[in-house]
């Protein structure tokens, strides 16, 4: 079983930088895709960015490419999203995920962290 926590978040003005952070825990976490997805009020969930259990591949929605940018260390267990730029409509609720491959399809994933909230607002 795998546990994922997520931290990082806050409030920002626009054009600010967050970075946030996803800590896994559990057996074999590093053989793990791990992905970030975020939710905005009555908005569906939707994929950001995801990154393979090596770090080798990556991927991001074309909404944040050339923004954000995925990383992990796994000696610490630990996947980042640096994100830059911000915008107001990246304001939400942001999860990272744990899954078998990388991908931006909530389908692929089997664990789940409870979120840290973005706020990008003036």
């Amino acid at each position: 079983q795998l546990q994922l926590v997520e931290s990082g978040g806050g409030l920002v003005q626009p054009g600010g930088s967050l970075r946030l952070s996803c800590a896994v825990s559990g057996f074999t976490s590093d053989r793990y895709a791990i992905g970030w997805f975020r939710q905005a009020p009555g908005k569906e969930r939707e994929g950001v960015s995801c990154i393979s259990s090596s770090g080798g591949t990556t991927a991001y929605a074309n909404s944040v490419k050339d923004r954000f940018t995925i990383s992990r260390d796994n000696a610490k267990s630990t996947v980042y999203l640096q994100m830059t730029s911000l915008k107001p409509e990246d304001t939400a609720l942001y999860y990272c995920s744990a899954g078998s491959a990388p991908g931006l399809d909530l389908s692929q994933y089997d664990y789940w962290g409870r979120g840290t909230q973005v706020t990008v607002s003036s």
